[in-house]
């Protein structure tokens, strides 16, 4: 019988990978960067280890949302303080001053629940609002995540 192969930290190569946002349904984008982020693409899974890629998000204030999803979506927070309960759209995020926040909150809720390794992962996901990035040294493989499927990209 043969053993299971688990990967060390050691033998982990990450890649770059760069994806345009722009028209792309945003769940369907969060489930496709959380599996590279978390390396289940890869034949040697191992779910201990950080070994999925870093990934660089670009136009994130540009992303759809299907149905009414971009009006009635609400995001929560709580200020820590007696009846602190705060709200916002998804559409009053993605007009304000952080849009690329709706991304980065859908890919961390599709990652395992605040674990350290979750953390870990999550620092390997760069998002931003517009079409440049600082990371042209890491050279990015570009992704057209809009040509893998016509739902990836919103209906008009």
């Amino acid at each position: 019988m043969k053993t299971t192969k688990f990967v060390k930290t050691a033998e982990v190569e990450k890649k770059w990978i760069l994806i345009d946002a722009e028209d792309v349904v945003v769940g369907r984008l969060a489930t496709f960067i959380a599996m590279r982020l978390r390396g289940k693409h890869l034949p040697n899974y191992t779910p201990h280890i950080d070994h999925g890629d870093n990934v660089i998000v670009i136009n994130a204030e540009k992303v759809a949302f299907t149905g009414k999803k971009r009006n009635d979506k609400v995001y929560y927070w709580h200020t820590g303080y007696p009846g602190g309960l705060k709200e916002r759209t998804a559409d009053k995020i993605l007009d304000g001053r952080f849009p690329e926040r709706v991304m980065r909150k859908a890919v961390q809720r599709m990652l395992p629940k605040e674990s350290p390794l979750a953390r870990k992962q999550l620092s390997n996901l760069r998002v931003y609002a517009g079409a440049d990035h600082p990371h042209a040294a890491q050279e990015p493989q570009i992704i057209d995540f809009k040509s893998m499927s016509p739902k990836n990209v919103k209906a008009k």
